[in-house]
């Protein structure tokens, strides 16, 4: 990377390297568009994986014309090792030396971006933020430089580089100061899906986010700590560091719903990586039936919970019968016997192994085959394998295993479960109460999976009975987002898809508004299987202001006692507004009056409601002509207003948000707790601004 000298008009210089490094990407681009692959495959179907191989690359390689190519630089004060300065490429990121006052030689200088770049010669133009050499950008000081001598943060206006700011980390003349320009970027209003914070990532967050692939980390924090784009950026990682393998096991990100999956669907792709999945845990469970019902909250608690794991384990294994009659398999004019007792012994054997149900249904046959082999050969014969499968699918042997250890079907299984109250007695006797019992049985029974109309709760069900069936296929990685939502059960579903993988496991107790959310990490962390995870806290809020995490913090001891509230960092005088009107006519009004003030400034806008005021409130705003978005529509410049339900508020941002009626919004709720936990979700959601309207008194809580 040849660098140039720093001349008296340094940020001519910088804009010159970026016309470079744009005009070197585009190269890299036209580079791979040029491949001729027409000698370099043996079929077609070779041809075709590489040809998309071949895309893909060109996807990550394109230039997005309002990113910024590189957003800071080093200079370090040595040459840096090859391992640590090892790019994405594969090759070696090395720069010339970058030159200091009379001549003398210094260490090397990098410039910290998005993506590798590198010019016609490989030689780096941009190097990779996840490359070790980058660290120093997030974790260098000044009591703990790391051996950069001089740190670069970049200010963009769209595409364009505008400003630059300079810390000089070794020289302690020069005053500590807060970056400007890291407080603008963070500070930059929301136009659009979320955005990635590479730019901006703290301290705290970058520890995380280059936290091992071999363990799984749990990040609790609160509203604004940045864990959402903490995991997202922890999944880039792991893809930069751990390609190889995370393209043969997959990586998944599991949010709360298809809204949130919407907002945060660009994050991964402006990093370079197009290949992460993205689903809710409804999407993983509901493959084998359509959820078309709902359940009262009591019982999709008990569906829930972790007991009924062994309930269905019990349900699964009811199945295996000992047999009442011995085998006798013809083959020609000879007749082999394989006693009752001997057949009970194989079972028992399979039993106490304690393998999947379907596993041990396909391997009986091979223990019966397997006997009658060792009969032929003590009479003289000399079979080999394939006779033993000839003899595993004879007729005989395959009666005796249907009647011993017949095929289970997972949805059928639960529906028997759920309709037939004598079944579910016999194997949730000690497991579940008779009231509970009760409860999960189905009011009209379906006559057929196809009928039945099944709810949420219930797919999770069966997707733990086909688990014990088949095992479920495990991914290298999976994140799992607002993660305190979930159910032992739903825990369990996500587990089984990363047993043999890790997880990123992101969420905030206080925020849990299901019956069922979680009371503890430990404990959610048990149900998903990764009980040795780490547990880490991010308590430094960057996003919401402080007046308005402080008001929403007054109910944390409602919601969460002991959990500690968020330390905004960002100071924000007139960012909350509480007004009260007189009466409840007057409130849409109000409402509509505080959308237009809120339009008046630059960003998107979140109006936040219960969900039974959202008819009158859309009424409203069309009476008034305000067009206006529903949660997960991409806001622009042009539609900048969003009416947000308050149960799908949870993950999502707004510059500036109105608040209607909180006390409406605890009322949607089945119970007090839950309510206020989903008020503090929507108390939460502003960046900028935040104007609570109200009618109906304040919730006490709220002091």
């Amino acid at each position: 990377m040849p660098a140039h000298e720093e001349s008296s008009n340094p940020l001519a210089g910088e804009r010159a390297h970026l016309a470079a490094s744009r005009a070197a990407l585009r190269a890299m681009r036209e580079d791979v568009k040029a491949l001729d692959i027409r000698d370099v495959t043996a079929n077609w179907v070779n041809a075709a994986v590489l040809q998309a191989q071949i895309d893909d690359r060109i996807k990550a390689l394109a230039d997005l014309s309002h990113t910024p190519l590189f957003f800071g630089r080093l200079d370090y004060l040595h040459v840096v090792g090859a391992e640590k300065a090892e790019g994405s490429s594969g090759g070696v990121a090395r720069s010339a030396p970058a030159k200091g006052g009379g001549g003398r030689r210094e260490g090397e200088r990098f410039y910290i971006g998005r993506r590798h770049v590198h010019d016609a010669h490989g030689d780096p133009m941009v190097i990779d933020w996840r490359a070790p050499v980058s660290q120093p950008f997030y974790q260098a000081s000044r009591n703990n430089p790391l051996d950069v001598a001089h740190r670069r943060r970049f200010g963009y206006t769209g595409g364009e580089l505008t400003a630059y700011e300079d810390e000089h980390l070794t020289d302690p003349a020069e005053p500590e100061q807060t970056s400007k320009l890291l407080q603008a970027e963070i500070e930059r209003p929301r136009v659009g899906p979320m955005r990635d914070i590479v730019a901006t990532i703290q301290p705290e967050q970058d520890e995380i986010v280059r936290s091992g692939l071999g363990g799984t980390v749990c990040v609790q924090g609160g509203p604004g700590t940045g864990k959402t784009a903490v995991g997202l950026h922890r999944v880039a990682y792991l893809l930069y560091a751990h390609r190889e393998r995370l393209a043969r096991t997959g990586t998944l990100v599991i949010g709360p719903n298809r809204s949130f999956l919407h907002y945060i669907e660009q994050v991964l792709p402006a990093l370079g990586e197009l290949e992460v999945q993205q689903a809710t845990v409804e999407d993983l469970v509901a493959a084998r039936v359509e959820v078309r019902g709902t359940d009262e909250s009591a019982a999709a608690v008990i569906k829930g919970d972790a007991r009924m794991a062994e309930v269905l384990r019990r349900a699964v294994r009811s199945h295996v019968t000992p047999p009442v009659d011995g085998v006798v398999v013809v083959r020609g004019s000879r007749r082999w016997r394989v006693p009752a007792y001997e057949i009970e012994e194989m079972v028992n054997e399979l039993l106490a192994r304690d393998m999947r149900y379907g596993a041990a249904h396909e391997a009986l046959p091979q223990r019966i085959a397997h006997a009658v082999l060792v009969r032929m050969e003590e009479a003289g014969e000399a079979p080999d394998d394939r006779v033993q499968n000839a003899v595993a699918r004879n007729p005989a042997v395959k009666a005796a295993v249907k009647a011993v250890w017949p095929a289970v079907d997972p949805a059928k299984l639960v529906l028997r479960l759920l309709t037939d109250a004598e079944f579910l007695a016999a194997h949730a006797e000690g497991i579940l109460t008779g009231d509970e019992q009760k409860r999960v049985l189905a009011a009209k029974p379906a006559r057929s999976v196809k009928s039945a109309k099944w709810t949420a709760a219930d797919a999770v069900l069966i997707d733990e009975a086909a688990d014990l069936v088949a095992r479920t296929h495990s991914l290298g990685h999976v994140v799992i987002d607002e993660a305190q939502d979930l159910s032992p059960m739903q825990y369990r579903a996500v587990g089984r898809r990363c047993s043999t993988g890790s997880a990123t496991v992101l969420g905030d107790l206080a925020q849990g508004t299901t019956p069922w959310s979680t009371r503890s990490w430990e404990q959610a962390l048990f149900h998903l299987g990764k009980a040795d995870a780490v547990v880490e806290e991010l308590t430094a809020g960057f996003r919401v202001p402080r007046e308005v995490i402080a008001y929403a913090s007054r109910l944390l001891p409602a919601i969460s006692p002991g959990l500690a509230p968020v330390e905004s960092v960002r100071e924000t005088p007139g960012s909350l507004a509480v007004r009260a009107v007189e009466t409840a006519g007057e409130l849409d009004p109000a409402v509509i009056a505080a959308c237009e003030e809120s339009l008046r400034h630059e960003g998107s806008i979140g109006l936040i409601a219960a969900d039974a005021r959202i008819p009158a409130l859309a009424a409203a705003l069309g009476a008034a002509g305000h067009a206006y978005l529903s949660p997960g529509e991409e806001t622009t410049a042009a539609s900048r207003l969003t009416l947000v339900p308050a149960s799908l508020a949870k993950g999502l941002e707004y510059d500036y948000v109105v608040l209607d009626e909180p006390a409406a919004v605890v009322d949607g709720e089945p119970d007090e707790r839950t309510g206020l936990r989903r008020l503090y979700v929507a108390l939460t959601r502003a960046v900028s601004g935040l104007i609570v309207l109200h009618a109906a008194e304040l919730p006490e809580q709220l002091g």
